[in-house]
Order: structure tokens, then sequence, then C-alpha cells
């Protein structure tokens, strides 16, 4: 995988099948082809080529990793509490590489927030005072 430094923005990390639960009565697994990139989850359903998009800020975890002889289970936790379970292979772990997108994408913010508040702190200390400002100064 290449340094996220280097990728451009939506670029695919990472490419396969998973099973997501079906929110209908019965809970069916549906197969999906899922296309990870460096601030969503894509979800292709076999029968159209529409895709459902789970982005990066509205994702708060990954959760509740089960694994079985032949499944991991996972839960995607969103910013107002859906929970959307999935499962994949065992030897696929798609849980690791969704976890792993989402904690980078949220050092990125959290890095790109850092800077803004440090370039308008700096842009503030670097405005001249008014006379009113420089009186009230001991």
């Amino acid at each position: 995988m290449a340094s996220k430094l280097m990728m451009t923005p939506g670029e695919i990390v990472r490419e396969g099948e998973l099973e997501k639960r079906s929110d209908s009565l019965f809970q069916l697994w549906k197969k999906k082809r899922g296309v990870l990139t460096d601030d969503s989850l894509r979800l292709f359903s076999g029968t159209r080529e529409r895709a459902k998009e789970l982005r990066f800020h509205s994702i708060l975890k990954v959760d509740c990793v089960e694994h079985t002889r032949k499944y991991v289970y996972f839960t995607i936790v969103t910013t107002d509490y859906k929970e959307i379970d999935f499962r994949c292979t065992g030897e696929s772990c798609w849980n690791a590489s969704i976890t792993l997108a989402l904690i980078d994408y949220q050092n990125r913010r959290a890095v790109e927030g850092f800077r803004r508040h440090r370039f308008q702190r700096a842009e503030s200390e670097a405005e001249p005072e008014s006379p009113e400002q420089r009186a009230l100064s001991p």
C-alpha cells in the first residue's frame, strides 16, 4: 500500500467481497463488492452498479468483532449511532482494513484542524493593535 501522503483523494486502498446484513425482517446476508478509499467505503450490489457510500466523516468506529471458523463479523457505527453489520471471510480482514483507513482519516482531520487553528492564531497575533488596545495594555 502506498504512503497516504502520496495518495490522491479517493484513491482505492482495497477492493473485494464482503457481506452486509439487510435491514429487512429476515436480516439476510447480501454479498457486496466493497471499494475502500482513503475517505469512504463504497458498497456495490450485484444487480446494480450504483454504490451506497459510507463516508468516514459519518462513521464513529468499527465495533463488535467476532471470529468464527469461516467468518469475521463486525459492525460499523455511524455518527447517528446506526449500526450496520458486515461479515467477511476470516482471511480477508476487511474489518482491519476499514479500521486502519478510518483511523488514518481521523488523524488527517485532526492534523488539519491543528494547522488551521495554529494559522488562525498566528494571524490574530500578527494583526497590529488599534490605539485603544495599546492604551489598555500595561
